[in-house]
């Protein structure tokens, strides 16, 4: 069994590091002392989670949108004139919209996929040269319970986070032999406010409908987000190579497993959706 990875004195980048489960994970990142850059849209979140992270580490905040090529280009210079070096990518950053693939508009979709999947990819492309120059770095990619099985009404968010997961996956063996490892991470029903922020696509239900969709899926979210960064966190210390967040990810992935066309009908009948 390979030796944990020691994150004291060691940096990570962090996306969508704001809210949610963003935050929770710098801040278990903190707590073992690792020096953290954080990255988000949001500034005034950013702050925030810079003041819980604590004192005694290097923080820096770094206003950054995923689905902008110009701005991630231009990540890897602003990082490192505030860090040394670069150990730990954590690209969590991520949208949702409800609606079936006719009812979401190709502007939506696309949207989602530069964030949710471009995003990934971009960052990985533009960071990987700083995480080579570490003896032990890890790149931490953010998929969903949805990136095993693919409800009806998440057509462009499933595609996105299957991609990322097929993407980080396939990396992971290219680098294997390395000093970078790849971790994908699937959270089941976390409360964040993805949900509630969603873009919502044109559809005929009715505003009761609608609210009663969006409480439905609420019921579901369950795990607070600092238990998912701190799980996700152990994960990146003890090197796993796939992360499940929850008990009813676990669940999901069992589901899958026993019935890889036909779980969804399974799905349904247990939770009502």
């Amino acid at each position: 069994m390979a030796a944990r990875m020691k994150l004291e004195g060691r940096t990570a980048l962090v996306t969508g590091a704001a809210s949610g489960i963003g935050r929770g994970t710098a801040i278990s990142l903190a707590r073992r002392g690792c020096n953290l850059a954080l990255a988000d849209v949001n500034v005034e979140g950013l702050a925030e989670t810079a003041a819980l992270a604590g004192g005694g580490i290097r923080i820096s905040q770094h206003l950054l949108d995923v689905s902008s090529q110009d701005a991630i280009a231009a990540a890897p210079d602003q990082v490192m004139a505030q860090h040394p070096s670069l150990d730990v990518l954590i690209n969590n950053a991520g949208v949702a919209i409800g609606g079936t693939f006719e009812q979401v508009a190709p502007v939506d979709f696309e949207w989602l996929i530069s964030i949710n999947f471009w995003g990934v990819v971009r960052m990985t492309r533009a960071f990987l040269p700083l995480l080579r120059a570490s003896d032990d770095a890890r790149i931490v990619n953010l998929s969903s319970i949805f990136g095993l099985i693919a409800p009806p009404g998440q057509t462009a968010y499933c595609a996105s986070k299957f991609a990322v997961r097929g993407f980080s996956e396939s990396l992971r063996h290219e680098l294997e032999g390395g000093s970078i490892g790849v971790t994908v991470v699937h959270p089941g029903g976390v409360r964040t406010s993805i949900a509630k922020n969603a873009r919502a696509a044109k559809t005929n239900a009715s505003a009761e409908e609608q609210d009663a969709q969006l409480k439905a899926v609420d019921r579901l979210l369950r795990l607070p987000p600092e238990i998912a960064g701190e799980i996700i966190v152990k994960g990146i210390e003890q090197r796993k190579p796939r992360v499940m967040v929850g008990r009813d990810a676990y669940a999901m992935m069992a589901i899958e497993r026993i019935a890889p066309v036909s779980n969804w009908s399974i799905i349904r009948r247990m939770t009502g959706l």
